[in-house]
């Protein structure tokens, strides 16, 4: 089934009514988590002791922003694509801070408020000069704007690339790579291939914070598009896919049931145990890393890997 709709409505409806309209798997893409109160849902996910990725990730940036700031150089600015709060950044731009610099921030978010926390929490060390919108669609503005002759730095960090499906991965580097010169630099936080029920337990809390993550989707479509979706009767559930080395998330339907969008003016029929598809969450080893830098116009700088929850920090440098 396809579905068109008014140009005036969201791009935000247009994906809803084609992956919800896919006949083969029903599926949402992973940027629709972020409104606000996913946001403020994912912050809390990084605080559970299952999730150890965040935690890898920030002390990480804590250890060796000096050793980063080293290896670059003077940079005219910073700009990161999924800021968040731009907690985990200010570990970065103290590197440069150490050197009595500071370059300007560009965080790019699709959520307003995150971008406000940004403002909040680096202004002090900083000029944040925060992007509202897609990644490509931040970059290319930044891209645009750009004046100064020094290298820039752009921050890609806790593993969102693993968000993407790896086809998907090399179409995204090769476009970020569009957008930058030569000599610029690009830092990478990637999530490592490790035990398997480690990794299922850091998406499936027995708290239900991620459970809670996930459903908040469907609530966004009730709120934003009209949706009817009663979130009591679906549930959040987990896979670890061995050939992708990928965590899949789903949220699956507890009984048969027609749900109604009224932004769509259609309703979305539901089998009971039919799920959709919400997010991947690819896991990476080093070799594969290097790999991927070589054939997008990157060339490998560094690489710093936590110990505690195999993760990396990659530091690669555009041709």
């Amino acid at each position: 089934m396809s579905i068109t709709i008014s140009p005036v409505v969201t791009q935000f409806a247009q994906d809803v009514a084609d992956g919800l309209s896919n006949e083969r798997q029903k599926q949402l893409p992973p940027r629709y988590f972020y409104d606000d109160l996913g946001s403020a849902l994912f912050e809390a996910i990084t605080l559970l002791p299952e999730y150890g990725l965040t935690r890898a990730d920030e002390q990480l940036l804590v250890d060796h922003a000096e050793e980063i700031a080293l290896n670059i150089g003077d940079v005219s600015l910073v700009a990161e694509l999924g800021s968040g709060s731009g907690r985990k950044t200010r570990h970065i731009l103290r590197g440069w801070q150490s050197r009595d610099q500071k370059p300007v921030y560009r965080p790019i978010d699709v959520s307003p408020a995150a971008l406000s926390a940004c403002e909040r929490q680096l202004g002090d060390i900083s000029e944040c000069r925060p992007l509202h919108g897609e990644w490509l669609d931040g970059l290319a503005v930044i891209s645009a704007e750009r004046t100064a002759s020094l290298p820039l730095l752009l921050l890609f960090l806790g593993s969102s690339i693993g968000n993407l499906d790896r086809d998907e991965t090399l179409v995204f580097l090769r476009s970020i790579r569009t957008y930058l010169r030569s000599g610029d630099y690009f830092l990478l936080g990637a999530d490592l291939v490790k035990d398997v029920e480690r990794i299922i337990a850091a998406y499936d809390d027995p708290t239900g914070v991620t459970a809670s993550f996930n459903l908040n989707l469907l609530g966004r479509i009730n709120r934003e598009l009209g949706g009817e979706f009663d979130l009591r009767s679906f549930s959040h559930e987990v896979r670890w896919d061995s050939a992708q080395r990928c965590i899949e998330m789903h949220l699956v339907s507890c009984c048969n049931q027609d749900v109604y969008i009224s932004a769509l003016g259609t309703s979305f029929h539901f089998q009971a145990g039919e799920t959709i598809w919400t997010e991947s969450s690819h896991k990476f080893t080093e070799v594969e890393l290097d790999g991927l830098a070589l054939s997008t116009g990157f060339v490998p700088v560094d690489m710093w890997m936590d110990q505690t929850w195999p993760f990396v920090e990659a530091l690669w440098r555009v041709e």
